[in-house]
């Protein structure tokens, strides 16, 4: 005889906290994340469906594999895993765990999920990051994102935070934290429009030194017989 496991039917979808670096389709219509492990050569949505690593026809989570999503029932468990080299430009998600799944004592593996919520950590310089940019590596068709300042952006592939949360689509709220500072990013709000702002002016200076160090050196060139 074979046991099975108890069945729970919630009335809502559990909580469960991760983390994973953004994405940002090559033609730059799409945004999406990829997982820190077994998971991250597979970029997903904000509302998908998880697929079998492995390439095995049967539905995740399969009990006798490690496919699906992962997350943990604790918040600050989930912002541990920030603190290591690798995972330093990755975001803290809270998902919605949707469809089947299996419990754990630290968490939940399963079918499907919604993120609802993803906080950026601050640029890598120690400012709240306004910009997610190139990160100088991704996946096949895929960049992958690093939290930004306006300052260090300069000519890299980027998207706002309000930008990035719209593309994504599906409700995301992306937040901009650094301590007790959060920046709300789920709509072009006043905090938000200062952010597009800081953004496009730092663009524009370093464009601007571009064209300067251009200048000086045609001038200099032109004096020479």
């Amino acid at each position: 005889m074979r046991l099975r496991l108890p069945e729970e039917r919630p009335t809502e979808p559990p909580t469960g906290y991760k983390i994973a670096h953004p994405m940002l389709s090559q033609d730059g219509t799409r945004a999406g994340f990829t997982g820190v492990s077994l998971g991250g050569a597979l970029p997903y949505g904000v509302l998908d469906e998880a697929r079998c690593v492995y390439g095995l026809r049967h539905r995740a989570p399969h009990r006798r594999c490690d496919c699906g999503f992962h997350c943990v029932h604790d918040r600050t468990a989930a912002e541990a895993l920030l603190t290591t080299a690798e995972h330093r430009a990755a975001v803290l998600l809270e998902v919605s765990v949707l469809g089947a799944y299996i419990r754990f004592e630290r968490g939940f593996r399963y079918a499907r999920q919604r993120v609802r919520t993803a906080t950026v950590g601050p640029c890598a310089c120690g400012t709240v990051a306004v910009a997610l940019a190139d990160a100088g590596w991704g996946r096949p068709g895929w960049y992958a994102l690093a939290p930004s300042c306006g300052g260090c952006v300069r000519g890299r592939t980027s998207v706002s935070l309000a930008g990035f949360a719209r593309l994504a689509g599906e409700g995301l709220r992306v937040i901009a934290g650094s301590g007790g500072t959060a920046i709300s990013a789920a709509g072009l709000d006043m905090p938000e429009l200062v952010a597009e702002a800081a953004l496009l002016q730092a663009r524009l200076d370093w464009f601007q030194t571009q064209l300067a160090r251009l200048g000086e050196r045609g001038t200099g060139g032109g004096g020479k017989g």
